[in-house]
């Protein structure tokens, strides 16, 4: 099977301006293809296909998609590069095509942006389908021709990147649990010489890290399973020297979240098996960046439990002592997120962190906010946010900055029994901020950004290149944001 590009005519009518892979072909077809597509009626639109069988011998089905206005870059208003959106939009549609038409091999026209067409093809057949007898026959899109295969080969990694935080948000809770998630990461990194993957959990042998490292917070969360917690601590050592300053990405590993006491309604409740996107994210984003050998040193921590109601589970009003010394009332159950969060960002900031970035499915508040247009961005750092805001621009994968305002913070230092309330004095409103005014209570450095990935967390059909399901975003922005850092000698 061949999938070739077509742009939009600049007026009504006009012919098709094929990409120079789709003029090749229809040379090599003596025109054929032009012709046919000339009287299938109207002309194609962004994102729609034609199918044409039978047209060349090495080529038995061609599916030629709609890649909208050949000279679309970055739009302003809507904060991405158009043309890269909408090649990665055409292609996936094009081999979706190719799958139906149970094709197992594709060749994918590159569409002038190899790495776009790579990560549309890979993004937009991939479907979670471990459990079922019954499978979609697989599809295999290679790049057709020979030009741009270092680009096709980097986007083809990128959303390989996605992929797997897809496969672990959208794998039932009883098969990725803390443990199993941490194995799963660590055997991805195994083939790296660079990396070295720390799994610290609660068992007779290593009882004592967790708690010696004073992480109360954490496992005030984590006792309420049968599941025991596991800190999963990742160092990829990718710069000229180990003792360069670290890039630190931390993620929330909640492999499912009833809500605890608290608990959640009945009703989408299945959903939370994602609630471990932060770490999933982060950990993926490692994975791709050893896979792209990037010249810089990461570190990731993920600190990985469940949130369950038992007769050892946290209780609303009991207070809890976090890594730092500060003390915090648990008014709300559900809100353990954070709680996670504040002894792993005091850990964090045990290394020398050139920067210090966190993931979390933390708000229902952030995806009122901001649905799943993008992911709501809080930072102390101008300098991360312009790099953060710049990556997002050629993802497509957006980030919008949020306010860290003074305002927030006093709302949930205001509290009752402890230094620090795990929700708003005020409930419901600005819940998102305040969430984020309350990780900032366990930051010193000047370089932190907590990224609020719940509206983000899965995918309907906005992101016309991810099937329905998990959303495993916004892996491919924080690659190419470590890929940007990697790039900027500021310290």
């Amino acid at each position: 099977g061949l999938v070739l590009g077509i742009y939009s005519s600049e007026k009504d009518e006009g012919d098709a301006q094929f990409t120079s892979a789709g003029d090749a072909f229809d040379s090599l077809v003596s025109g054929k293809l032009r012709e046919l597509l000339s009287v299938c009626g109207t002309p194609l639109k962004k994102g729609k296909t034609r199918v044409f069988h039978g047209l060349h011998q090495d080529f038995p089905n061609v599916v030629v998609v709609g890649l909208g206005k050949k000279n679309a870059g970055v739009n302003d208003q809507e904060n991405w590069n158009e043309g890269k959106e909408n090649i990665r939009a055409a292609v996936a549609v094009g081999c979706r095509q190719m799958q139906d038409l149970e094709i197992p091999c594709v060749e994918v026209d590159p569409c002038g942006d190899a790495q776009a067409a790579a990560e549309g093809a890979l993004l937009g057949l991939h479907e979670y389908n471990e459990l079922k007898q019954k499978k979609k026959p697989v599809v295999t899109p290679q790049l057709h021709g020979s030009a741009e295969s270092e680009a096709w080969q980097k986007g083809v990694i990128y959303a390989e990147g996605q992929n797997l935080a897809r496969y672990l948000m959208e794998a039932p809770a009883n098969y990725i649990t803390p443990i199993k998630f941490a194995e799963h990461i660590e055997q991805k990194l195994r083939s790296f010489s660079n990396v070295k993957v720390h799994i610290r959990l609660l068992s007779v042998l290593e009882e004592s890290w967790i708690a010696t490292q004073q992480m109360g917070a954490f496992l005030s969360v984590a006792k309420g399973s049968a599941e025991p917690p596991i800190f999963l601590e990742i160092h990829y050592s990718g710069g000229a020297n180990t003792s360069d300053s670290s890039l630190v990405l931390v993620g929330k590993g909640v492999t499912f979240d009833s809500g605890g006491i608290s608990l959640k309604p009945s009703s989408g409740m299945d959903a939370m098996r994602a609630d471990m996107g932060g770490a999933a994210t982060i950990c993926s984003a490692i994975v791709t960046a050893a896979a792209l050998n990037l010249p810089l040193n990461i570190i990731g921590l993920a600190p990985l439990c469940e949130n369950m109601p038992s007769g050892k589970a946290n209780k609303p009003g009991d207070v809890v002592r976090a890594k730092n010394g500060k003390t915090i009332q648990v008014d709300n159950t559900d809100a353990e997120g954070r709680l996670l969060l504040a002894d792993a960002l005091c850990y964090a900031h045990s290394f020398n962190a050139r920067a210090i970035v966190n993931a979390a499915t933390l708000t229902g508040a952030m995806d009122v906010a901001l649905g799943s247009a993008a992911t709501g961005v809080f930072t102390n750092s101008s300098w991360l946010w312009t790099h953060l805001y710049e990556a997002s621009i050629l993802t497509g994968d957006r980030v919008w900055r949020m306010p860290l305002y003074e305002h927030y913070t006093k709302q949930v230092t205001d509290c009752h029994l402890a230094d620090l309330s795990n929700i708003g004095k005020y409930s419901r409103a600005g819940g998102a901020c305040t969430a984020a005014a309350f990780l900032k209570e366990f930051v010193t450095t000047s370089h932190w950004a907590h990224l609020d990935i719940a509206g983000v967390m899965s995918n309907k059909d906005e992101v016309p290149y991810l099937r329905k399901g998990m959303a495993g975003r916004p892996t491919r922005t924080l690659v190419e944001f470590a890929a940007r850092l990697s790039q900027d000698s500021r310290n």
